[in-house]
């Protein structure tokens, strides 16, 4: 039996989830890693922890799966986005990773729209924002020169891992585009980009497909850890774009809308000049020749999260999701905001604050549930709006912790207009790293084929007429406490002295 090996690199974990050529899952296994944070809105990680969780999975595979050492045929990634890991000329990594999540750059941001201006949409699609790549080797330019004169090498924590499997310096397109370094059309490094920041050419990595080949296991580690064979190392791709392919998403009039800490709305485009002007990002993906575009809303699960523990700590989520469903729509009349740390889309607005808007004396524990998962599904309504001004999204595939609840995916129909979906074994973006790994083995025919084997969905979901007449109204009216908060909210930090979180 052929096997091939999704390596997940997150935030807090690593996920490795071994697959048949059929599509079953027959290993998974996480090994967790801290997240250290030295000051205020810094956000950093050692590589070596990294290695050291990788090393623990696939020990632990062959341990399960002892046929593995035999029959384990290739290997590919997915990724947390954006984070930026240094490396010197003997290949030893110069400081901690700076990752996606970390809030130091706000100055680089500036620097960047004043010295780019319009080339910076033009040639990579997308806003300079503290989450993304270039930002930080700004910040290490100028506050840590010492660092920069050190690195020889610029990579994403991914690829980090590859080239300590194989020994090969390179990323993938999907990956190379959440930089700000990247040219999205033309698929390459851009030059003018580079030679403004005086980043020489040489420091970034070689680019490839995601399913394509970067190397093969090095005789060390097939030694170190008893493989019999040799095993291709395929270059992965983003967590999100892998997400997508995990979940089967594979035409343009279809949308992932991801409901995890965070939420994402996620499509296809078909337009390679397709330029949401920083409103949407817009990505290559890990599929050839595609990009995608993309919303973030910052606190999807993270605002149920927040309530529940602050609210009802004692009541599991299936409680409280129960006990909401038996009230009726529009929450009697209550709005929540989920602003709770800010806003990415559409927005981009790091001081307005979340609220609940309409409270009353009849208003009860349940009603307040309802409202925040209702506020929760309007934000990414935010997303999927501005998406819809392009093309219309005929299918919502909805992933995530939420997605699970049979009144959520209701209330998603209903909001969004369109029948929803979901997987069946909800796995992640690892399963899009095997399927990765699978399609540069050439186990299948097209991605669709790959997709059969791999995915299987729920019934859908049907929106109710009636339902999404009236959360059409409220959704107007939810749109309206943006612009009538951002500045309340503004003047009461600054009058409270509450700083910005985000």
């Amino acid at each position: 039996m052929s096997y091939v090996l999704g390596l997940d690199l997150g935030t807090g974990s690593m996920k490795g989830l071994l697959y048949t050529k059929t599509g079953e899952l027959i290993f998974s296994h996480s090994e967790a890693y801290p997240v250290t944070s030295e000051k205020k809105g810094y956000s950093e990680q050692a590589p070596k922890d990294w290695i050291q969780a990788c090393e623990e999975i696939i020990t632990k595979m062959i341990e399960i799966v002892p046929d593995s050492k035999q029959q384990l045929e290739g290997i590919s990634f997915s990724g947390q986005m954006h984070s930026l890991v240094l490396t010197n000329e003997e290949d030893r990594v110069v400081r901690p990773a700076i990752l996606w999540n970390d809030v130091r750059t706000t100055k680089q941001c500036d620097e960047i729209k004043e010295r780019l201006g319009d080339t910076l949409l033009k040639v990579t699609k997308n806003k300079a924002l503290e989450g993304f790549t270039l930002p930080k080797i700004l910040w290490v330019q100028e506050n840590e020169p010492e660092n920069w004169q050190k690195t020889r090498h610029i990579m994403m924590p991914k690829d980090y891992l590859g080239f300590y499997l194989t020994g090969v310096y390179y990323t993938d397109y999907s990956d190379a585009a959440g930089t700000l370094l990247l040219n999205i059309k033309n698929r390459s490094w851009s030059s003018e980009i580079l030679e403004e920041f005086d980043i020489p050419s040489s420091y970034m990595p070689k680019l490839y497909e995601s399913s394509g080949q970067v190397g093969q296991l090095t005789p060390g580690l097939k030694e170190k850890f008893g493989f019999e064979t040799d095993i291709k190392v395929f270059a992965g791709g983003a967590d999100n774009p892998c997400s997508a392919l995990g979940s089967g998403l594979v035409s343009s009039e279809t949308a992932m809308v991801s409901l995890g800490t965070s939420g994402v709305v996620l499509t296809k485009e078909d337009d390679e000049d397709v330029n949401y002007e920083g409103t949407l990002h817009v990505f290559n993906d890990v599929m050839s020749d595609q990009l995608y575009s993309m919303g973030v809303t910052l606190s999807a699960g993270n605002s149920l999260h927040w309530y529940k523990n602050t609210f009802a700590p004692e009541q599991s989520y299936d409680e409280l999701l129960t006990k909401a469903a038996q009230i009726e729509l529009g929450s009697g009349g209550l709005l929540f905001t989920p602003y709770i740390n800010g806003e990415r889309t559409p927005h981009t607005n790091s001081q307005i604050r979340g609220s609940f808007i309409g409270l009353d004396n009849q208003h009860t524990l349940d009603h307040l549930t309802r409202a925040v998962i209702e506020g929760i599904t309007f934000s990414l309504q935010d997303c999927l709006s501005l998406v819809e001004e392009n093309k219309e999204i005929k299918e919502i595939i909805s992933v995530g912790g939420g997605s699970r609840s049979e009144l959520w995916r209701q209330i998603q129909a209903d909001i969004f207009n369109a029948p929803v979906i979901t997987i069946e074994s909800q796995e992640g973006p690892g399963t899009g790293a095997a399927m990765l790994a699978a399609l540069g083995l050439g186990w299948y025919h097209s991605v669709e084929d790959c997709v059969e084997k791999f995915v299987s969905y729920s019934e859908p979901i049907s929106p109710v007429p009636e339902n999404v007449k009236l959360y059409n109204e409220i959704y107007k009216v939810y749109q309206d406490v943006y612009q009538n908060t951002r500045e309340i909210t503004a003047r009461l930090n600054k009058v409270t002295g509450v700083q910005d979180e985000s």
